[in-house]
């Protein structure tokens, strides 16, 4: 890319992408490479600004993550944060010891605000701190910028060698003014002039995408999501026609998703849409089977199965296209992600998984490989496509098959299509939506008792979950008023049939997870 960069070196922090995320929000090109890239590497890469990044090791343990001292002499600013922190003091000579009091949580500080770091931001602030670990002799030339009651050197710095350094985590919203600290570092101390912009991104990558794939044609995997989604309207724009859609419905959408996608694709793009309904061959493969990870992995591979061989019928003369995203490449290992001692692996993300052996494309094109959740939704606006599509929620690869708990069947599938249909239907109309990050149904394999009219019933709980959160590493239930719940409850019963009792699931993460299965 032409833009300026910044690159963020990975020492196994739990935020380093959310530190990446904030760099391009102030408008700054930023990717994650290892701790360990060399230098040279660095060097060719030419970036405006490097940050390392927080972890959970010890600088003075000698099996943890270090850095050669080669990196603050290449001319590029530094900035070190947390365990980076300590790092730039310990390589260049200071001394890093065991806090007598670790500080966690939210820390007030006082800063120094003659610092270029901390222009703008008033002397007493409140930051994220999180450590265990304290800088307890500065390098040579090094001066202190901000201080805690139990931290001495909360922030750092040496303004002629262009290299800072904060104990605490500016990119965490728990930071009341991290934004500007981060913006401070890449713009009054790098010099960057925020060139990373959307309408731009849109442009290069429809010229870029024009001239790789020629007259061939090109065939995408569309899920109905976000990704995909954004990345059809990417390469619509770019070579029209030459661009098949194929769409695997499994029968285990949201109500009358499968339609809707349908709908917006063959109206909104210049493309060839392919429907492939399979939903009695799911239910088949998925007939008695209960254990959730089981199911999953029905789901899946009955998917793969039904996408290759449709891929098969459409030929494989072209290219193949998929909506993989930047977190998808780091988390799969192929983003240079790096925590020390921790695998290269998080998890393998469905769109990252190896096509058939005897399938021979002339290449793979990810157009959105370089962005963040965030940066494709704001790509997928400036493209038109419809705001139910763009700001769909996270929705679980294997569907609603693992909002069924138990076995799956085509009657719970309708009763839970209906029960979320009406709850997200009063979410919308309470005028909370926004405030929520994801909210749905659930059908647990439970039956009650209950009495409609004069008659007594066994029918099926619904338990509906809704949630708050900043990264989803962490959540909170949302405190729904009790109006709503009220008017949610009374129509899950009154318009869903088989449904005879509503709880709502008030557990945050942890200790349970934001899924049921």
């Amino acid at each position: 890319m032409s833009n300026q960069l910044c690159i963020v070196l990975d020492f196994g922090g739990q935020y380093n992408q959310l530190i990446a995320r904030r760099v391009r929000e102030c408008g700054v090109y930023c990717e994650i490479k290892r701790f360990d890239m060399p230098i040279s590497e660095i060097k060719a890469m030419n970036p405006t600004a490097i940050i390392f990044t927080g972890g959970p090791n010890s600088v003075y343990d000698p099996s943890s993550p270090h850095i050669s001292e080669e990196i603050f002499s290449i001319g590029v600013p530094v900035l070190g944060i947390c365990y980076g922190c300590q790092l730039v003091a310990y390589t260049l000579g200071g001394k890093v010891e065991s806090c007598e009091k670790s500080e966690y949580g939210k820390i007030e500080i006082t800063q120094d605000s003659d610092s270029l770091l901390f222009r703008d931001v008033p002397q007493k602030s409140v930051v994220w701190m999180s450590h265990t670990d304290f800088v307890s002799k500065l390098p040579d030339g090094f001066r202190v910028t901000a201080k805690s009651d139990d931290c001495p050197c909360a922030a750092f710095e040496a303004p002629e060698r262009k290299i800072y350094a904060v104990q605490f985590h500016p990119e965490v919203t728990h930071s009341e003014f991290g934004k500007q600290i981060l913006h401070n570092f890449l713009y009054n101390v790098c010099g960057c002039t925020g060139d990373w912009v959307m309408d731009d991104f849109i442009e290069n990558t429809v010229a870029r995408l024009r001239e790789q794939i020629g007259d061939k044609k090109v065939i995408l995997g569309l899920s109905g999501g976000v990704d995909s989604s954004v990345a059809a309207g990417l390469l619509s724009r770019a070579v029209g026609k030459q661009l098949t859609c194929v769409f695997v419905d499994q029968g285990l959408m949201r109500k009358d998703e499968g339609d809707f996608v349908e709908e917006t694709f063959t109206k909104l793009f210049d493309m060839n849409f392919v429907r492939v309904n399979c939903k009695d061959k799911f239910l088949a493969a998925l007939k008695g089977v209960t254990d959730p990870e089981q199911k999953r992995k029905i789901i899946g591979t009955e998917f793969y199965n039904v996408f290759w061989d449709k891929i098969r019928e459409q030929g494989t003369d072209g290219f193949f296209a998929q909506g993989t995203i930047y977190p998808d490449r780091i988390e799969s290992g192929r983003g240079n992600q790096a925590g020390h001692g921790s695998t290269a692996v998080i998890k393998t993300h469905h769109n990252m998984v190896k096509m058939p052996d005897d399938i021979k494309f002339a290449g793979t094109i990810e157009p959105l490989g370089d962005l963040f959740k965030d940066e494709v939704r704001k790509v997928g606006e400036k493209l038109g496509i419809p705001h139910d599509l763009v700001w769909r929620q996270p929705f679980p690869g294997p569907g609603l098959g693992v909002r069924i708990i138990g076995e799956i069947t085509e009657e719970k599938i309708k009763i839970l299509q209906e029960a979320d249909a009406v709850f997200r239907d009063e979410i919308r109309k309470s005028g909370i939506e926004e405030q929520l990050k994801q909210f749905f149904a659930v059908l647990p394999d439970v039956r009650t008792v209950g009495v409609m009219g004069d008659h007594r019933t066994y029918d099926h709980l619904i338990a509906i979950r809704a949630v708050t959160t900043d990264d989803f590493m962490t959540a909170d239930w949302a405190r729904i008023p009790y109006d709503v719940l009220a008017k949610v409850s009374n129509r899950l019963c009154n318009e869903v049939e088989h449904v005879n009792r509503v709880v709502y699931d008030i557990t945050s993460k942890p200790p349970g997870t934001v899924e049921w299965e």
